[in-house]
């Protein structure tokens, strides 16, 4: 069931399916919550899987110059209460990772456990920073040819051609997007603060899915840190770029459907 709700007088969409334990699922940059919707369907038999339109993504409208991962937060937080949802288990995808973390750090009597898809808890390096602030000039000016050569950089190049059609949907769908809300998500991820802590000291079970191919997440740089955490699931999947929610459906359903019995045990 598709549900609004109003904050700081702007749209935010969500999705309830199913009933039971609570799962949350975040979409990354540029994504929306109909990423999840492979996922929810087989995932809603057992729980009650909860998918978010992030500010300024898929239905939800722009709040901001700057979504910081902190709102994102907020607006999770809003959603559990709303539906009187005291603990879940919350898992994010790239940025939506990053919003997982905040989550933690702001919430953390909130969570059963949580997850890292394709994302990680460091800052922004200073190079990372200049680089997303010349991505944001190139969205002002040529928003469509950055998504147009973006998109398909977060996939294996072994899988351009069997994924040809889910590729040319997610262009067509980001190109859709207000560029505001573009920009606005480039400014909060630019801005996070390194988030190691939630994982090395969290008390609840943390999930770590990786992808071999993956160009954004150096799969030792996230096995890294995995290794902090005193309860952890790593799920690494071969021939996997950054978007395994797409490239391997059934693999990732079942590192969730596992993720959320270790987080119920």
């Amino acid at each position: 069931m598709e549900k609004k709700f109003k904050y700081q007088d702007k749209s935010i969409y969500y999705q309830v399916e199913g009933q039971g334990t609570t799962l949350i699922l975040l979409h990354g940059f540029m994504e929306d919550m109909s990423m999840w919707s492979v996922h929810s369907a087989t995932l809603s038999n057992q729980y009650c899987v909860i998918s978010i339109d992030l500010p300024g993504h898929g239905k939800s409208e722009v709040i901001s110059n700057n979504h910081s991962m902190e709102l994102m937060a907020d607006l999770v937080k809003q959603v559990m209460d709303l539906e009187q949802v005291k603990k879940a288990v919350l898992v994010g995808h790239s940025m939506g990772g990053y919003a997982t973390l905040a989550f933690a750090e702001k919430y953390p009597g909130s969570l059963l456990g949580f997850g890292l898809f394709h994302s990680h808890t460091l800052a922004d390096t200073e190079e990372v920073k200049k680089n997303r602030e010349r991505t944001i000039e190139i969205v002002q000016k040529e928003r469509m040819s950055f998504i147009n050569q973006f998109i398909p950089s977060l996939y294996a190049k072994d899988n351009h051609m069997r994924l040809k059609e889910e590729i040319d949907h997610q262009i067509s769908m980001a190109n859709r997007m207000n560029p505001i809300g573009i920009t606005a998500a480039i400014e909060g991820m630019k801005e996070r603060p390194m988030r190691l802590d939630m994982v090395a000291f969290s008390k609840v079970p943390v999930l770590f899915i990786l992808g071999k191919q993956d160009s954004r997440i150096p799969m030792e740089k996230a096995m890294a840190q995995a290794s902090t955490a005193a309860i952890a699931q790593i799920v690494i999947l071969d021939n996997v770029g950054h978007m395994a929610w797409q490239e391997e459906p059934q693999k990732t359903i079942a590192a969730l459907s596992g993720f959320m019995e270790l987080c119920n045990s």
